[in-house]
């Protein structure tokens, strides 16, 4: 006899669970803006909007599965944006775009190593080395700006947010070459073996003869550099740089992550099912724009899917179907 855990390996039953839900919710949304959600438009809308939080969420994923949190991947992306658009507005080259693109992500790489310095090697709690780093990254920001926006970038860098590749938006594609990128390196590579079993069982892993602390360093430090490539795509799309966009998705990178199954103690977590939480907040969000319903309203929806769908893993984790 096997009883319903070996039938459904547990990691499959959260995919399972998320694309149910993720069905029920196109479902859902088609009916009420009857058939408008299928629309080729929207589709292109979504596929526009979602990397944006995507790349952000993938930047907080990281030391998620640490064990940590990293407050300041907002800032960071909009440091990114505006050291960019400094060089693309003030340096009349051809290269411009380059060079911004360079000075930009090697500033969210620093931000990212100084956090990484911080957890590591002086042993600050994440939540407080991270809030400490995004006070005063958004600091510099604004001293740099004044509180102004910096507007008006070429075409040649616009292409990152606004462009598209045959037929497929810009910032998809990158979306979808990043979250390869990341789950082949979680699932593929001693550094993301080696983050599960820290997130899992820190002392462990150190007794195992893994460096802990440059383990923690390679986390935060990537997690800086895919804000940096989300404030690429922020300021691109909005052609526009400024030092307080996007605050409110600090929260919702957590959102999606926990939605998406990873676990807030790390060790647990899968890009997959990240990707499909983030479809299933995009379709509300889609949804409810269709219907000219508010977004506060969508972002109530989310809590409640939340809700909803932890309810279902408890449910199914009481009837049998037990986390691996």
């Amino acid at each position: 006899m096997f009883n319903r855990a070996d039938r459904l390996p547990s990691r499959y039953a959260e995919t399972i669970v998320l694309v149910t839900v993720l069905t029920l919710t196109v479902v859902l949304m088609s009916v009420l803006t009857r058939g408008r959600l299928l629309g080729i438009r929207s589709f292109e809308a979504m596929a526009f909007q979602m990397p944006l939080l995507g790349v952000l969420t993938l930047a907080q994923m990281l030391p998620m599965l640490t064990g940590g949190i990293d407050l300041s991947v907002i800032s960071t992306a909009n440091l990114t944006g505006i050291l960019t658009a400094l060089v693309l507005t003030r340096i009349d080259v051809w290269y411009a775009t380059a060079l911004g693109v360079a000075v930009g992500l090697t500033a969210a790489l620093s931000v990212g190593a100084v956090n990484g310095l911080v957890v590591a090697f002086f042993e600050v709690s994440p939540i407080i080395g991270t809030l400490a780093m995004m006070i005063l990254v958004k600091g510099v920001a604004l001293a740099i700006t004044r509180g102004y926006v910096i507007a008006g970038f070429p075409n040649q860098f616009l292409f990152i947010g606004g462009g598209s590749v045959l037929g497929i938006p810009t910032p998809f594609v990158l979306l979808t070459v990043t979250a390869i990128a990341m789950s082949v390196m979680l699932t593929r590579s001693p550094f993301g073996v080696s983050a599960y079993m820290f997130g899992s069982n820190p002392v462990a892993t150190q007794f195992s003869g893994i460096n802990t602390r440059m383990l923690l360093l390679r986390t935060y430090t990537i997690s800086g550099l895919l804000s940096g490539l989300a404030g690429l795509i922020m300021i691109s799309r909005f052609n526009a740089a400024q030092a307080d966009y996007g605050a409110s998705f600090l929260l919702l990178t957590v959102l999606v992550c926990v939605l998406g199954v990873v676990d807030p103690a790390g060790g647990v977590g899968r890009v997959v099912d990240v990707a499909v939480a983030l479809a299933i907040l995009q379709t509300v969000a889609t949804g409810f724009n269709l219907m000219g319903l508010s977004s506060h309203l969508a972002n109530a929806l989310w809590g409640a899917i939340l809700i909803l769908v932890i309810i279902i893993r408890r449910s199914l984790s009481g009837a049998g179907f037990q986390r691996s």
